[in-house]
């Protein structure tokens, strides 16, 4: 089958068409429910579709998946994959069992990658492209964009230098074209059998930057940070708050007799943290608000010294390093009308002090 006519169920197609159309960021398949769409962060049942019944679930589902897939589901009962749908744009895709059903939930991943300008974000984040060597932090819940935000960073280092780059990924989102970088694009599954053993084997590949999908295990940021530590600029995501409770989850991993090593060690490699929630602008669509937390000596200090609870106070008293807490953003984007106070609560990580700023 030519891979435009991928998946060959028209029904198929025209979900995914939908899902495009509407600017939508993800299709959900479930048996008792029609297909449901998510715009701005809002979930939209397809009201004028049928109801998904098993049977029709199974046949939706299973034709965009390869027969290795199909016969891997039972077994491991849930399976991430992704594909590319008509060149347009990649479907990133998570396979699942509810009610001993089988479910599908679709994120659509844009063909093209945008720039920092093109998604609002600050400036002062080109800065984490520059090192040769160091430790970036994506943070944010599901959903709100860290893959977006990342696929930005490594495509400005893409036009700028002539590196190495090494992606683990699982599976692979945006799909990176050679310009002034060799990008080599690891999935897990089907190029590596995990996380920690690709990170193992990435110093063998000749990398200068090495982007880790997401740090799911004590074994998986072990490596990391040593593979920073030896030398490389490494990007990598944790579904966290805030950049302070970035550096504790990733201490309190490990166990108590390592943890003063792992903050020496996190301490001399930490470039800087980008926490980011997707909010609902008032007009319509949404906006990012970006907590940037830059590790200068006054951060790698306290993290030293176990000090988290006073990083904080040095983001909110760094403004003039780049440095910004989410709660301020927030509360300048309430204050410019673009989005709502209840909205803005919603997500702040201090509501109490977040109220004072804007009141």
């Amino acid at each position: 089958m030519n891979q435009q006519d991928f998946p060959a169920n028209p029904e198929c197609r025209e979900l995914l068409d939908l899902t495009i159309s509407k600017n939508a960021s993800d299709l959900h398949l479930t048996v008792g429910a029609p297909p449901i769409i998510r715009v701005d962060g809002k979930l939209y049942p397809q009201m004028e579709r049928q109801v998904l019944t098993p049977q029709h679930a199974d046949e939706l589902i299973k034709s965009f998946m390869k027969q290795d897939l199909q016969q891997a589901l039972p077994e491991k009962k849930e399976i991430d994959f992704s594909f590319a749908y008509q060149e347009k744009v990649r479907f990133r895709v998570n396979v699942y069992y509810q009610k001993g059903y089988i479910a599908a939930s679709l994120r659509l991943i844009p063909k093209e990658i945008r720039t920092l300008a093109q998604l609002s974000l600050p400036p002062i984040l080109e800065k984490f492209t520059l090192p040769s060597q160091g430790f970036v932090v994506v943070v944010g819940p599901t959903g709100h964009g860290k893959s977006t935000t990342l696929a930005a960073l490594l495509n400005l280092i893409n036009h700028q230098r002539r590196a190495h780059v090494v992606t683990i990924e699982d599976p692979i989102e945006y799909v990176f074209d050679h310009q002034k970088c060799l990008i080599s694009q690891r999935e897990v599954g089907s190029d590596t059998h995990s996380f920690s053993r690709a990170l193992r084997a990435v110093l063998r590949e000749d990398p200068d930057i090495v982007f880790v999908g997401e740090m799911r295990d004590l074994e998986t940021m072990e490596i990391a940070l040593t593979v920073a530590e030896t030398g490389h600029l490494v990007f990598t995501t944790l579904h966290t708050n805030s950049a302070a409770q970035t550096v504790d989850r990733i201490i309190d991993v490990f166990p108590p007799h390592q943890q003063t090593q792992m903050r020496m060690q996190l301490a001399n490699v930490l470039t800087g943290i980008i926490s980011q929630r997707l909010i609902p602008r008032v007009a319509g669509g949404r906006v990012v608000a970006c907590e940037i937390l830059i590790a200068n000596p006054a951060v790698r200090s306290m993290i030293r010294e176990g000090k988290i609870h006073q990083i904080p106070n040095i983001v909110a008293t760094s403004a003039s390093e780049g440095m910004i807490s989410l709660d301020k953003v927030l509360a300048e984007l309430v204050s410019k009308g673009e989005i709502s106070i209840d909205d803005a609560l919603t997500w702040a990580i201090d509501p109490k002090q977040f109220k004072m700023m804007v009141y």
